[in-house]
């Protein structure tokens, strides 16, 4: 005699719906995590802002001159005074972050790109390869940033595309390749020895292919840091040459080419000419500088808490 198996009931199967995924908002966690990284983001904003909407946003013409409001000093119709011509600083201020934020970024931008496939294709290659790159990466660390980069404004001839000016976005470039290309090589040496790299080699891969799909992704994220905090460099680089007569030249609205001149000639009798251009450099360093020490925290896992 057998126990008969109990007879269940057939229940049907709804298919439920998948519960959402929670993709992670990057940029709150960022703000969260790094609050002074996010005050830095608003200062950058505002420059991109006033810089790209300068004739929206500047309540005169830059390049106005008014012979009835020569070094006249702040007030309602004039926010920030007007300089030795008449035309009003808080303008000129409006659209020097634009000039500032172009040569700055491309300037940066440009030198990072270089240098991290410098830096990539010495660890990769090593050898030979790896001791000239590194040979003339020591080469260009030998000269501070500015004194390379007044050597180079000095011996090529200017010329400009689009109005920008190209042989002053070079000069700030080349003193930054060198030190991106030693922060990526190191970066990429410990992706070389990687087992996926290995297995990539091992499957005949070509170079171009292990370089672009297994080792310039894994140091985007220093490449990010050093392209931001490089900016910073950038804008004060371009400012200093535009002082020294270098840079930018009149009537371009520029922040160093404000300092320089009439300036400081009437520093005493109208200090606002030089009060507000340097607040406008040292608020954009210090934030540049401050967004690329966040972004390093917040990318670099040795941080996290």
């Amino acid at each position: 005699m057998t126990i008969a198996d109990p007879i269940l009931p057939v229940v049907p199967v709804t298919e439920s719906a998948p519960a959402p995924s929670r993709q992670p908002n990057r940029f709150m966690d960022f703000c969260r995590q790094q609050p002074l990284g996010a005050v830095s983001f608003v200062i950058i904003f505002m420059m991109m802002f006033a810089g790209f909407f300068s004739p929206l946003v500047a309540p005169y013409d830059p390049l106005a001159i008014d012979f009835a409001s020569l070094l006249a000093p702040p007030s309602a119709d004039h926010w920030c005074g007007t300089d030795a011509y008449g035309r009003d600083i808080c303008s000129r201020l409006i659209y020097g972050s634009r000039t500032a934020l172009v040569i700055g970024f491309t300037s940066s931008f440009v030198g990072s790109s270089v240098g991290a496939i410098l830096g990539i294709a010495s660890a990769y290659f090593g050898g030979k390869i790896d001791d000239w790159i590194q040979r003339f990466v020591d080469i260009l660390l030998a000269f501070p940033l500015i004194v390379l980069a007044l050597v180079v404004v000095a011996a090529f001839r200017k010329f400009s595309v689009g109005g920008v000016d190209v042989n002053l976005i070079v000069a700030i470039a080349i003193p930054i390749i060198p030190r991106v290309a030693r922060v990526v090589r190191a970066a990429a040496l410990s992706v070389r020895v990687a087992p996926y790299v290995d297995a990539a080699r091992a499957a005949g891969y070509s170079h171009t292919r292990i370089i672009f799909r297994h080792m310039a992704p894994n140091v985007v994220a220093p490449y990010l840091i050093m392209l931001t905090a490089f900016i910073a460099q950038a804008i004060l680089a371009e400012a200093s040459l535009s002082f020294l007569g270098l840079g930018v030249t009149e009537p371009t609205a520029a922040w160093g080419l404000m300092l320089s001149g009439n300036a400081a000639d009437f520093y005493r009798q109208a200090p606002w000419m030089i009060l507000f251009p340097g607040i406008a450099i040292s608020l954009a360093v210090f934030a540049f500088n401050l967004f690329g020490d966040s972004l390093r925290d917040f990318l670099d896992p040795r941080f996290k808490v």
